[in-house]
């Protein structure tokens, strides 16, 4: 690792963020995990060889262009996706030793999704759709008013999704996503069908929701300017991490300009 935190090419082919803390703080473990989609003439390989280190409670930022394998790369620790090769540590469960149901269990039970689309159940209020998801995981029933206090929402929680705006139903969706206190939160583009505005309030949501929770965030995204508001900024470029930077101060969601 260099001073600045930026590993060169000569040292990737240590995990990405080793000595950013002790073995026991690592949230997050990948060595040399494989994706190919397809086979023969057709076969695509979008993750090629990661191993990569997170620590508890890291705010990380997952650059690449689109097809460049961060998606993959999120899916794969989220248990959407099987890898082709590799070990994938999420705490203490080996993601890529699980069965179906034990996936779904682990899925349930350690990791929130936010994606792009809200994907909130229309017939559903808004505490209603956090509620589901608290019911599934033994949340205490008040768990989801203090949820939605959370993400700025309880004066909503009434409400169906048509009459939330944008970035107030993408809050709905990052309180369903935190009322089970997850280990792990993945966010696939969050703010990427939300406005300059809308955006900056979204992801000083989610840092602030983060540090409440000490859920560790992998956030992925095209978007180079979130990346200021990082921990640690990953570059993945076809299939492989080429840059693992750490930032000692990360900016305020209020300053970034995209």
């Amino acid at each position: 690792m260099t001073t600045s935190g930026t590993v060169d090419t000569a040292e990737l082919s240590a995990p990405a963020g080793e000595g950013a803390g002790s073995a026991a703080d690592q949230v997050i473990r990948l060595r040399g995990v494989d994706k190919t989609f397809g086979e023969g003439d057709l076969a695509v390989r979008a993750l090629k060889g990661a191993s990569l280190d997170v620590a508890r409670g890291q705010f990380v930022v997952v650059l690449g262009p689109s097809g460049s394998g961060k998606t993959t790369l999120m899916n794969l620790i989220g248990g959407i996706e099987p890898a082709t090769a590799g070990t994938i540590t999420v705490a203490d469960v080996e993601v890529t030793g699980l069965d179906e149901r034990a996936l779904t269990e682990y899925r349930r039970n350690q990791v929130g999704f936010v994606f792009q689309y809200f994907n909130l159940i229309p017939t559903l209020t808004a505490q209603e759709n956090v509620t589901l998801v608290g019911e599934l995981v033994g949340a205490k029933p008040d768990e989801t008013r203090r949820t939605l206090e959370q993400v700025g929402l309880a004066d909503k929680a009434e409400r169906f999704p048509s009459l939330l705006s944008g970035g107030e139903q993408q809050r709905v969706a990052i309180a369903r996503a935190l009322v089970k206190h997850p280990t792990v939160l993945l966010l696939d583009e969050p703010t990427g069908s939300l406005d300059l505005d809308t955006g900056r309030q979204v992801l000083g949501v989610l840092r602030d929701a983060a540090r409440t929770y000490d859920s560790t965030v992998l956030l992925v995204t095209h978007n180079s300017a979130i990346a200021r508001m990082a921990d640690r900024v990953i570059h993945i470029h076809s299939g492989e991490i080429v840059e693992d930077q750490l930032q000692p101060e990360p900016a305020d969601p209020s300053e970034l300009r995209w």
